[in-house]
């Protein structure tokens, strides 16, 4: 039991939490927007353990269906899945029942919260075979990754504001910009077994891409919340993330898989600045 219980948590990252703080930290930011300030504990933990919930159910689904990728590939080869000491319809059960305990969480809120999840599900299952023929992958998952903004804003005010899917297009950037630095990391393997992936893509343009990405997201957060109004703390979260934002570009400029890696890992700090700026605004 000891021995099943370490693989299931060694299937859903446990002990990489990085994967869900990405997640997290602008579902939250969009609850402190959309309610004008604190939006109530009940809230707060039903995003935090529902993210929690459907990033690891998310990685059960990935690695059912990449099994077949990932064992040419040096950092994922040893995976549960790929390295066939968990079984696939086991790797599901567990991701079907991950999901199943998010929809009870997601129970507790209200009609409008209940039907996007639905569309929240749809993206995260569609994401691992977008690998397979979008040459920007990461697009697919910025949707994914970003989709708690739309639920918070249903959350809260039973419907989803043009607003919610601003700040998704903008929070899609950063994803854009932190993905593919984890695309980076795996470009020659996954040019061997013909993955796609925006670092690929991107090609010479790839740092470039990355720190317009960036800029792009915090300007996007910025226009849409009017940043002149917000005050000393938003624009202190702000800088706190625009100085990140250099250090990745000088962590990724020469391209090695130590720096893309730390700088893909450190990301969550970044958005944990914005989340922090924007909460304290209110």
């Amino acid at each position: 039991m000891t021995s099943k219980l370490k693989l299931y948590l060694d299937l859903i990252r446990w002990n990489r939490p990085a994967g869900w703080l990405l997640l997290l930290w602008p579902s939250l930011a969009a609850l402190w927007v959309a309610a004008d300030g604190f939006p109530g504990w009940h809230l707060v933990a039903v995003f935090t353990l529902g993210t929690i919930l459907m990033r690891s159910a998310g990685c059960c689904v990935n690695d059912v269906a990449d099994r077949d990728f990932d064992k040419h590939v040096k950092r994922t080869a040893n995976r549960p899945v790929t390295s066939g000491r968990l079984g696939v319809k086991e790797a599901l059960a567990v991701g079907v029942v991950l999901a199943l305990c998010a929809f009870g969480l997601v129970l507790t809120t209200n009609t409008a919260t209940i039907a996007w999840s639905f569309a929240a599900l749809a993206v995260t299952l569609a994401y691992p075979y977008a690998k397979r023929f979008v040459s920007m992958p990461q697009a697919v998952l910025g949707v994914a990754f970003s989709f708690g903004i739309p639920m918070a804003f249903a959350a809260v005010q039973g419907q989803v504001p043009l607003l919610a899917w601003g700040l998704l297009l903008g929070n899609l950037f950063w994803v854009l910009a932190y993905d593919t630095e984890y695309a980076m990391v795996d470009r020659d393997d996954d040019l061997n077994i013909g993955m796609k992936t925006s670092a690929i893509t991107l090609g010479q343009w790839d740092v470039t891409a990355i720190a317009c990405f960036y800029l792009f997201y915090l300007l996007a957060w910025v226009f849409l919340l009017d940043g002149a109004s917000r005050g000393v703390w938003f624009w202190a979260g702000l800088l706190a993330a625009m100085a990140q934002v250099v250090w990745h570009v000088l962590l990724i400029k020469d391209r090695s898989r130590e720096g893309c890696f730390k700088a893909f890992r450190l990301n969550h700090w970044l958005g944990f600045s914005v989340f922090v700026g924007v909460a304290l605004s209110y």
